[in-house]
């Protein structure tokens, strides 16, 4: 082999080798985007507005989690 068709297939191998792995990171972007938008997390025990509580010192600004009480009313 020439010196001409090295350097082309060095060429190619580190293009390919650079392809590949701009996929596979955009991939890999991609399934966590996915992940976090079709999830949803349950709900977790915390302090409400406006409730006192020894425990918890921080509350959820705005809940979307619903306690049993409040799931009975509807």
């Amino acid at each position: 082999m020439s010196d001409t068709s090295r350097g082309r297939v060095g060429r190619t191998s580190l293009a390919l080798g650079i392809a590949f792995g701009v996929a596979f990171v955009a991939t890999a972007n991609a399934h966590l985007v996915y992940v976090a938008v079709t999830s949803q997390p349950d709900c977790v025990p915390h302090r409400r507005v406006g409730e006192a509580s020894t425990q918890a010192t921080f509350a959820a600004a705005q809940s979307e989690c619903r306690n049993a009480s409040e799931t009975d009313r509807e």
